[in-house]
């Protein structure tokens, strides 16, 4: 008896707490935190970084296997894999999530921009001989990548080798830590919905080749102020899955 009390006691994942994280993953989707082909974190990983229950997770995701935006795989290599980026019923969560912590995004993001600017004119002056190298090969990287998943990918990898360039790992710390504070649940640039996405990427390209020349050249006032405004692409991504949810920005 007393083990079947134990159980009856024992505290399962509120309703509450469930649709809040099914919101939160639903938009972190939406957005292209996580792109079609992506598999999330682990269970566990994602119940430490998000602070909520293994049980809360499951939840969650067997609502987003259900709605067809994720798959489960068993056995080695298996996991929680996107399927699809917006659904029917995306647009409700996007629009709470969203809408909820509106301003401190807005400003979170302006925040972001600033640092970028910082860190890129930091590369411009500390870059040496390697710095070089590696920023012109991240750079063709990103060219070659294909759209979507594979060019979220190697935008990361070129951003990491800027932070690398400034040789400022405490800038680089902060500006980590204000990314995934920016993130919905992961802290990862966001690539949009699949209509503008090509668009999106071309227009990065064109950063990209401006921000690498100017750090490399050593023109830190061209790379800070590229930087700032190729970061900002973040907040126009939000901005246009608000939109698309059907709120008025």
């Amino acid at each position: 008896m007393t083990s079947v009390r134990n159980a009856l006691n024992t505290p399962l994942a509120s309703q509450s707490r469930i649709d809040e994280l099914t919101d939160r993953l639903v938009t972190a989707i939406a957005i292209g935190e996580y792109l079609p082909g992506s598999k999330l974190p682990s269970e566990r990983d994602l119940a430490a970084s998000l602070k909520v229950g293994r049980m809360t997770v499951r939840a969650a995701i067997g609502r987003l296997v259900d709605r067809g935006l994720l798959e489960t795989q068993r056995g080695r290599g298996g996991g929680s894999f996107v399927t699809e980026q917006w659904s029917e019923t995306s647009a409700t969560a996007v629009q709470r999530t969203l809408s909820a912590k509106w301003g401190s995004l807005r400003d979170s993001c302006e925040a972001v921009s600033r640092l970028h600017g910082t860190i890129s004119r930091a590369a411009a002056e500390n870059r040496d001989d390697a710095d070089v190298a590696a920023l012109r090969a991240r750079l063709e990287g990103f060219r070659d990548a294909a759209s979507g998943l594979e060019s979220q990918k190697a935008d990361e990898l070129l951003h990491l080798a800027i932070f690398a360039a400034s040789h400022s790992d405490t800038l680089t710390a902060v500006l980590l830590e204000l990314e995934s504070a920016v993130s919905i649940v992961a802290p990862a640039h966001l690539w949009g919905a699949p209509d503008g996405m090509q668009e999106m990427e071309a227009r990065a390209l064109a950063d990209h080749e401006q921000l690498v020349s100017a750090i490399c050249e050593g023109r830190a006032d061209d790379a800070s102020r590229i930087a700032r405004q190729h970061a900002r692409i973040d907040f126009e991504l939000l901005e246009a899955a608000l939109r698309k949810s059907g709120v008025t920005v």
